[in-house]
């Protein structure tokens, strides 16, 4: 049931991820011929800096087939986890991108190079609505999963400084001052960063098996100890099998308590409800004294 649920996030993705890499490298090649049209390093360095966001894509898109791949013998939870790593390196790019941004910006300061405000906007509200369109492909699933927030993330940032180029397009027609164009940069590059740290810090945390954001470890543990017959509860770990999935394991101290399948599988059903916990695995000790921290599990899926 767990590969075909993740299958099924697979295939709704599909027709985003391949319309968002279409849209852009669209864009990308009309950002080289307008760029090398008018001799503008600006629009040839931005064709990059989007070409990083393909990369992006694809990297999002190939994690996201990936965690489909049914578990073997070997990846006994298949490759769920490649979620997690593609939103950290996602989150890495970005911020090589911004860092891009930033050299470019300060250079240009330094050094004001004469500028085509009307060609900017017309390029530059092209790759607005470009981005925006993509952008909104993967809006309803980036809350619930961080490998599609990075996508988006990519894709917002991205309308974001088109939009700024527009705007400095604009002014720079109306004052002559080339310098609005770096500096408009520069604040974005503050916005895209304040996004993309969040992103880094979850998928990083998430890399280490730490407890997702949206879970409240101590809630979990005030449950589980409330059962009846549960003295104790130990050895209670909760992670990210994929950035979608989460899994929990834990042992119970119930001494004379003879407890079946059915309670296990009500404990398993609460946890899916009402914590979004799909995998859970837990052990029950009649003996305290007999715990040795072995995994020896009673498993309910």
């Amino acid at each position: 049931m767990e590969n075909n649920r993740s299958y099924n996030k697979v295939k709704n993705y599909n027709k985003a991820f391949a319309a968002g890499i279409a849209l852009n490298v669209f864009y990308i090649i009309v950002e080289v011929i307008f760029g090398l049209a008018i001799s503008s390093m600006a629009l040839i360095a931005d064709a990059g800096h989007n070409f990083s966001d393909v990369l992006g894509l694809l990297l999002a898109w190939g994690a996201n087939y990936l965690a489909a791949t049914p578990a073997n013998n070997k990846r006994t939870y298949g490759l769920r986890k490649s979620t997690i790593l593609a939103a950290l390196f996602n989150a890495i790019i970005l911020l090589i991108a911004v860092g891009a941004i930033s050299i470019e910006s300060i250079r240009k300061i330094i050094e004001p190079e004469p500028i085509g405000g009307t060609t900017m906007m017309t390029v530059a509200g092209i790759g607005v609505v470009v981005n925006t369109l993509t952008a909104l492909l993967f809006m309803k699933g980036k809350e619930s999963d961080i490998n599609i927030k990075g996508a988006f993330l990519h894709m917002a940032a991205d309308a974001g400084v088109s939009l700024g180029v527009v705007a400095a397009g604009l002014l720079i027609n109306l004052t002559a001052f080339y310098l609005i164009d770096p500096i408009i940069s520069l604040v974005i590059v503050v916005v895209i960063t304040a996004g993309t740290w969040s992103l880094l810090r979850e998928s990083f945390h998430l890399s280490m098996d730490a407890v997702p954001k949206n879970i409240n470890f101590n809630e979990v543990k005030r449950y589980l100890e409330s059962l009846e017959g549960v003295e104790d509860v130990h050895d209670l770990h909760i992670w990210a099998m994929s950035t979608t999935e989460t899994a929990l394991t834990a042992h119970f101290l119930m001494p004379g308590e003879q407890k079946d399948d059915t309670f296990l599988s009500k404990v398993c059903k609460h946890l899916h409800a009402n914590f979004g916990i799909e995998h859970s695995t837990i052990q029950i000790e009649k003996d305290s004294s007999q715990h040795v921290g072995t995994n020896c599990n009673k498993e309910n899926i």
